[in-house]
This record gives C-alpha cells, structure tokens and sequence, in this order.
C-alpha cells in the first residue's frame, strides 16, 4: 500500500493532548513563498523537493525533502511559523521530528549512507529568519524509530487495502434503491458517470423533479472504481441538501443484498459550534477534558468508527466519542481522512483553511466533486474570501483589556483614528478605498502578536479571541488583495467605522481547488449561462455545460405577463394597486396556496398592505425579517392548511429555494421583480470590474444573478408530473427577449 510519509506521521507518531490554542500560521501563499525563500538562500551544492521512496514493512512510502546537501550529509525540513516560535506545541514540534527522522531514514537506505546530520528549520515569514533544531543520528536508529511506525500502521494499512478492494468490487455493481428511474433520472445518472470516468468538469442544469441527489451519487459511486477515484465529496450550499444526501448513501446502503456488509464509508462533516461538547472551553488539554490524552485515546475510536456501516453522522459520531471520552468534532476531522464519501458544506473544499482540500494535496488524492445547488457558490465563494474589520469592536475590548494589552490596541486605536480622519468628508455614504489602509496594516500585525502571546498563558476570553480571529483573517486577505477584491470604508458615527475586504472575482482563489480535483460536477435547477458561473468560479476553459430535459410539461404551467406593470423603483408606488388587484383576481378564479415574491420587505409590505385595505377578503400571511426556525416552520406549515391564502416573502430569501411543496400546497407564485441587485456604487464597481475582465459587466453583475432568483422562486410551483400551477411574472422587462431567454425553457415549448 502506499503511504505518503506525513500521513504515516500523523497516523502513529502523534501523543498527548489536543492542542489548538492559537499559533499565527502563514497562510498556504507565505509557507510556500517561505519554503522557496530558505531553499533558494542555500545556494550551490543544496537539492530541493528531494523525492524519496522506499519500501518499509510491506508499505511503499514516499515523500519529498525540503532540502539535502549530499555533500555535508545535511537533509533539512522547512517549517513555517508567524510570531515567537515558543508557540508551536509540543505535539506539532514531535510530529515535526518524525516526519523529518522518516525522510532521514528512507534517504539513508537510498544513498547507504551510515549517519546523517538533521535539521529542523522553522522559518518566520514575518521577520525572516530561521531558527534551526539540528542533531545527528545513525542510520540504523533512523530505520528502527521508521519499522515502528510502520509496524504500527501496518495492520491499519492492510484494513485499508482491504477496504479499498471491498468497495470497489460492490461499487461496481451497485444496486439502484428503486424499481425504476424518475423521467430523467437515467439521463442524469449516465451524465454524471461519464464525466466521473472521463475525469472532466461539468456544470449540468439539471431541472427540478429529476431526484438530482440519489441521481448523482449513485453514478458517481458507481464510477469510483472504473475512475480509479480515492474519495468522492458531495458538497451543499444548506444544511438540508446535507440531511438529503446522507439519507440517498442510506437508502442504497439499505437497496443492496447485504447491507450489514456494506463497505462505503460515509462521513457527515458539521460545524464545530454544532458538535462542541464544550462550547465555554478552550481546545486544549488544560482546558477541556476531550482534548486531554485525546491522541492516546483516538486510536481506539477510529477503530471502531471505521467497523459502522451506517452513515457517520454527527449524532453517531458523538456516541462513538462519548464512549471513549474524545471530542467529537474533532474525531470527526480524523475520519475525514478514512472515509470514502464525505457530505459537507462547501466551505470545506473551497474556504482559506479548508480541510478537505488539505488531505487532497496532503496524501495526493485522486477526489471526485459533487456541488448541489451550486448556482449559489458564486456568492457563497465571495463571502469566504470578504472580512470586515470593525472599530468598534476594537474599542469595546480597549475598554475592559488587560494592561499588558493597552500598548498594542492603542496603536491600533491611533491608526483607525488617523483613517477616520483621512476620510472626514465621505459622510454616511461608503467610501472605496483605491488601496487598503497602510498604517492600519502593522498596528493589526502587532496586536496580533499581543493577542497571541497573552492568549496563550491565560483563561480563554472570548472577546479578545474573537479580536484576534477578526484581525488575522484581515490580515491574511490584505496580503493577497488585488484587483479580484475591494476595500470599503464606511462609518455610522463616532467610534463605529470599518474597513471591509470584499471579494468580487472568487475564481482567483478557487482555480487551484477545482485544479487538484480528479473530476468537478456543480448542479443545479439553474446554471444557465455556464460560461457565467465557469468565469467567476474560476474552472478551467474546458469546462462543459449541459442542461437535461425537464421531466415536466409546458402545459403543466401557466406564464403570465403584465405588460403594462412596472416594478422599477420610480414606478413602486403606481405598481401597488395593479398588483394587490391581480393577486385578489388570480386568488379569486382559483383558490388555493400562493406565494408572491418581492424584491424588499419594505415593497412586500406595501404590496400586502394594499391587498389587505382593497380586497380584505384575500387571506394572507407575510415573511417578516429576521424570523427564527421555529417561525419559518410556522410559515412552512401554513401551506398545508385547508385554509389557503397569498404568502408574502422576499426574493431570494428562505422560501425562494430549497422548500418542496408539492401539490395542492402550492399551486401558483407572483414574481413582482427581476430580482435585480441595487444599482448602487459597490455593484457598478462590480460591474466595472467584470466588464475589464470578462465583457460582461451588466449581465453578470445585474441580468443573470436576477433572473436566477426568479427561476428559483417560481420552481416553486411544479415538483411533480402531477402538478398543475400558474406564474405570475409581474414586470414589462420580463417580455425583453434577453431576459426572457434566461428563464427555463420548458415554461415556453410547444
């Protein structure tokens, strides 16, 4: 089996307590600019990346030295670091020696040499400077401490070979978990496995009513072994196409002749606020129980979660923690590793500090991608590479900070006050800045090192970590700004400004993920223009796009226009009459469950209002801002009443995606907007910028953003062959032919 060197590390040389209090890390830009820059100051006789393999107790190992000079039979091992060294944990510091007494070892037997000088150099980014750890040690104590390891992942390396057989050979003949496919549905399976086997990126518009999550995974499985694929993500924008997934791996595990011998592993990854035992402790072992001894007790765990064969999800995770008194979360970012299918959020492939990512450069994976509802990562992608730096934070801390903070968060305090200055004439109005604030910049860098360094000795405050976290990400964004991002400075009144890093272009920073993916499928009910989404996502040029045929029928539904109504925002007021009045009309011919959608809740409400005052008799109820799960519940549940009535909510909101109402629950939907963004500062800024890069300013900034919101609200309406509905597309604009050939194109055949 082969065994990448830092994975055989990490499986058998790590001991002792979990230990996560916070250390600065470069981000993966400066440890690799920092690696370059310590291999490139060794000049003449020095070899970089230096490739080793060897066989060891019936393991292939390879990995690659940073660094080795044959000629003063030095092998050295970069490690990067921000801040004061004595940071890095002990736990890191031995994984550190093992790893570099492994390569020390497998070069050992490749060049027959009989000792070697090692050093370990840890690398400050910051200040330039290496601090090394040196020793020297013979090659037969180097290959012992190496057959130890070995030994001790040896029998797991079996099982896991064993595994892999298993899978596949099942795999290969998964059972469908029905009689027969949805209208579709086949089409859909035969897509997603040719483009598995064929290792290509595809975005596929696949309408509702196909049944798109057992319809991709099951072709995808299937394909894991003919694609000679490692892992296979399946990735989702809401928490409840997480809850799908995990039910479809379900539901084929129940479909086959034995589904007590399945061998699919199956991983739910949540949130750590989701799994934390301890919510009020620190992740260290002389804080929280589950983190002490937590690397003696994991091996036993992973045992036995690697025996269930139902879906390991957060609940039985945390069963499976609890007997052996480890902490869930992170249990589960163990099993990431030996899992076959992970379902997790998107942020876990594509955020700055992404897990799944990282095992896929670490241990070289060949990972197959599966992206539901991924009309949405364009906005979920601009999100994770945005930060807001606020002042008032700041000052809330300043207040009540321990003195041995005050130096540093006054510095920061003068350079915020200088920035207020600078801007004293921008008003209430944001403010976009043409380059980031520069003497905010090592203020920020200072507090950080202040921070850190008092964190580290004493009890966790919250305040101060959630300081510190808001500072870093800034930091690590400013370091990489350019012109896919931009800086807005704006202020509310005195001691309430922030700065903001807001992402425009993401596909600078998803390139390289969907680069080291074996193959990419993103779907979606709407993905129309691909080219819009492959552009702004950053997949490569060859990406396909395809749209599948719609299991429904264009006589299944009814589109309507309003020619004469315009829902511009100089036209809002005039527009309310004729549209309380077409709701009550439409209502009054056909009785039944609605939903009319607007583009605000300030617009939702004058509409509603004018319903209520005109047509009293028209039921209705309103989305209102900031409603809890139990209220959206609440909302939900009214489709079900025998009573119908008119349900008022916001375009892009909640209940414009993601819910099923099938049947007499919904039987038609008011649209009163394109669903146009503002036209406001940041988005012609928006618009500039895609225009420069893409020529396509306007539609991607304002028509296709817009008109998918709509495609989304009104799919709504149809979610069986059995449904019948009515759409209200209430705007003059909807009849331009550039917009109406961006809605679905079942709603018009003939």
């Amino acid at each position: 089996m082969k065994v990448a060197v830092r994975t055989l590390c990490e499986f058998a040389a790590r001991r002792g307590d979990l230990d996560f209090r916070y250390t600065p890390a470069p981000t993966a830009e400066d440890g690799i600019a920092g690696h370059q820059s310590v291999q490139a100051r060794r000049g003449y006789g020095y070899e970089s990346e230096y490739l080793l393999t060897s066989e060891c107790q019936g393991l292939q190992l390879s990995g690659r030295a940073d660094l080795y000079n044959p000629h003063k039979g030095l092998l050295e091992e970069i490690k990067t670091h921000r801040g004061d060294l004595s940071r890095i944990r002990e736990h890191q510091r031995a994984l550190h020696r093992a790893q570099l007494r492994a390569y020390g070892a497998l070069l050992c037997r490749k060049e027959g040499r009989q000792k070697l000088k090692l050093s370990l150099v840890y690398y400050d980014t910051v200040r330039d400077k290496e601090s090394a750890v040196t020793e020297t040690a013979t090659a037969e104590e180097l290959w012992q401490e190496l057959e130890a390891l070995c030994n001790a992942f040896r029998d797991w390396a079996e099982q896991e070979e064993h595994h892999r057989e298993q899978r596949d050979e099942h795999l290969a003949s998964l059972r469908f978990p029905f009689p027969d496919f949805r209208a579709g549905q086949r089409q859909l399976a035969e897509t997603v496995y040719r483009n598995s086997v064929q290792s290509r990126r595809l975005l596929l518009e696949a309408p509702t009513g196909l049944g798109k999550t057992l319809g991709t995974l099951f072709p995808a499985l299937m394909a894991l072994p003919a694609a000679k694929q490692d892992r296979l993500f399946y990735l989702t924008c809401r928490n409840t196409a997480r809850q799908l997934a995990v039910s479809a791996v379900e539901a084929l595990r129940a479909a086959q002749p034995e589904p007590d011998h399945w061998p699919l592993r199956t991983l739910e990854l949540v949130s750590k606020d989701d799994a934390c035992e301890h919510p009020d402790k620190a992740c260290h072992g002389d804080s929280c129980p589950l983190a002490r001894g937590f690397f003696d007790r994991l091996p036993e765990a992973r045992a036995e979660a690697v025996q269930v064969r139902e879906p390991l999800t957060r609940e039985r995770l945390a069963t499976i923690a609890t007997g052996h008194d480890i902490c869930p979360y992170f249990l589960a970012q163990e099993m990431a590793r030996w899992c076959d299918v992970i379902v997790a959020d998107v942020n876990r492939m594509f955020d700055q500090s992404a897990l799944l990512h990282a095992l896929v450069q670490q241990n070289q994976w060949r990972a197959g991608l599966l992206v539901d509802e991924a009309h949405n990562l364009v906005d979920r992608a601009r999100g994770m590479y945005s930060v807001r730096l606020d002042q008032q934070r700041l000052l809330r801390v300043k207040r009540g900070a321990p003195k041995v903070l005050k130096g540093p968060l006054n510095r920061v305090a003068r350079a915020w006050q200088e920035l207020v200055r600078e801007q004293e004439g921008a008003g209430a109005q944001p403010v976009f800045l043409e380059q980031l604030p520069i003497r905010l910049l090592p203020a920020l860098q200072g507090l950080i090192s202040g921070l850190t360094d008092y964190l580290a000795d004493n009890p966790p405050d919250l305040s101060l970590q959630e300081l510190l976290f808001e500072s870093v990400a800034f930091l690590k964004l400013a370091e990489q700004f350019g012109d896919h991002s931009l800086c807005e400075f704006h202020r509310s009144g005195r001691g309430r400004a922030s700065v903001t890093i807001q992402n425009l272009v993401p596909a600078d920073f998803l390139a390289p993920r969907f680069a080291s993916l074996a193959s990419v499928l993103l779907f979606s009910a709407t993905l129309t223009p691909g080219v819009y989404h492959r552009d702004l996502l950053g997949l490569p040029e060859d990406t396909r796009f395809t749209s599948l045929p719609s299991p429904f029928r264009a006589d299944q539904l009814q589109v309507q226009f309003t020619p004469h109504i315009s829902t511009r925002k100089p036209d809002r007021q005039a527009s309310l009459s004729p549209i309380a009045a077409l709701i009550a009309r439409q209502f009054r011919e056909r009785p039944g469950h609605y939903l009319a959608f607007f583009s605000s809740f300030d617009y939702l409400k004058q509409v509603a209002d004018a319903l209520a005052t005109e047509t009293p008799d028209v039921p209705q109820r309103r989305q209102l801002p900031g409603m809890d799960q139990h209220a959206r519940q609440d909302f939900l549940a009214g489709f079900q009443s025998p009573r119908p009535a008119v349900a008022f909510a916001v375009l892009g909101g909640v209940f414009s995606e993601g819910i099923d109402l099938p049947g007499d629950q919904l039987i038609g939907a008011f649209v009163a907007t394109l669903g146009l963004p503002p036209f406001d500062p940041w988005h012609e800024i928006l618009k500039d910028r895609l225009e420069q890069r893409f020529g396509a300013g306007y539609d991607y900034t304002y028509r296709i953003p817009g008109l998918q919101k709509v495609a989304q609200a009104a799919g709504r309406v149809i979610r069986t062959p059995e449904d019948q509905g009515v759409i209200w597309l209430i705007d003059d604009r909807f009849l331009q032919p550039a917009n109406r050939a961006m809605l679905p194109g079942w709603w018009f055949e003939t």
